[in-house]
């Protein structure tokens, strides 16, 4: 018990001192962005037919902190960050905290439900594909999660809404009808978003099944095989119990281990979804950011919101591997 309390806080610091690094790391691309942001405030002002001077843009940088030395000023930064605190921003004028609200957990949750939907399809449909000596099962899941990968995930989208509307004359964008948009939370507007959500859902979903069924079935195939298995099946051990018992305890660790690459890779996915389903998410914002409006203070606050739930995810993904294999945590404390 002493070993895994000790587990878990090892753990918790190099998953604190990750985050800090990232932190940095990504206040000091926005350091780099040519301009300050009292520059491009100031700039964009002036696209809107206001006269500015360099007195103006001293006082908006000194007004902001941008006359402080860096490391104070990432300081600041990462300790609002937090405590949940972005503050302005730079284009917009609007508290970052408050304008991505709502937004971003929704996109967490789009991309946490994806990574489940293909972890709960993957791994069941893994299993049986590697313990089947079914030629015709095991070429169609391979032409299903080869399909899988080689169809983009935009491409789909765009298949699915021209179907869609086609045929039905819904267009499936967003991901809540007019009357439940600006309206408070409630059991209805609930309801409208699980009718609008499937699809973004299944579409990031679907390419992160057929990376995971590969791996599934691969690391099955390589487990089968082994010694043990064939120790254990000698003994009498059979079916279910003989494939998770054995191959599939082995087998499923290294996926544990990569559900944080996982999420990353389909909120790197999400952006070009949202806009094509025209969803106003923090994927969406994080577009608009880096792409139209050049807002480094809001992007940043959208990475590292990203970052801190990969992170997360990987702490509690070590905390469950540490449960499955005693190994692991004795591995850190060596």
């Amino acid at each position: 018990m002493l070993s895994f309390v000790r587990f878990i806080l090892t753990r918790a610091v190099m998953a604190l001192a990750t985050l800090i690094i990232v932190s940095l790391v990504v206040f000091s691309l926005m350091e780099l962005v040519p301009g300050d942001c009292a520059e491009r405030y100031l700039a964009f002002k002036n696209t809107q037919g206001s006269g500015i001077s360099v007195a103006d843009i001293e006082a908006e940088r000194a007004r902001l902190g941008l006359d402080k030395p860096f490391f104070t000023r990432w300081t600041v930064w990462i300790t609002n960050a937090f405590q949940g605190e972005f503050g302005d921003s730079c284009i917009l004028r609007v508290n970052i905290a408050d304008l991505l609200g709502q937004k971003f957990w929704l996109s967490l949750g789009i991309c946490l439900s994806a990574l489940v939907l293909a972890y709960a399809i993957a791994v069941p449909v893994g299993i049986i594909a590697a313990a089947s000596n079914n030629a015709t099962l095991n070429n169609t899941l391979k032409f299903i999660s080869y399909f899988g990968l080689a169809m983009p995930n935009f491409l789909l989208a765009l298949l699915i809404m021209l179907i869609s509307t086609v045929w039905f004359g819904e267009t499936l964008t967003g991901l809540f009808s007019k009357e439940y948009r600006d309206a408070d939370w409630s059991w209805a507007k609930l309801v409208d978003l699980m009718k609008h959500a499937w699809l973004p859902i299944f579409i990031l979903g679907w390419s992160a099944t057929a990376f995971a069924l590969q791996t599934v079935r691969a690391l099955m195939s390589d487990e089968i095989g082994k010694l043990y298995v064939t120790a254990a099946s000698a003994r009498g051990v059979s079916g279910r119990k003989l494939l998770w018992n054995y191959p599939a305890r082995h087998a499923l660790g290294p996926i544990v281990n990569s559900l944080g690459f996982d999420l990353n890779r389909i909120f790197n996915e999400l952006p070009i979804v949202a806009l094509i389903l025209v969803m106003t998410d923090a994927g969406a914002l994080l577009i608009e950011a880096l792409a139209r409006s050049n807002d480094q203070q809001l992007a940043g606050a959208i990475i590292f919101l990203l970052t801190a739930s990969i992170v997360t995810l990987n702490f509690f993904t070590d905390v469950l591997l540490a449960v499955l294999d005693p190994r692991v945590r004795k591995s850190i404390l060596r």
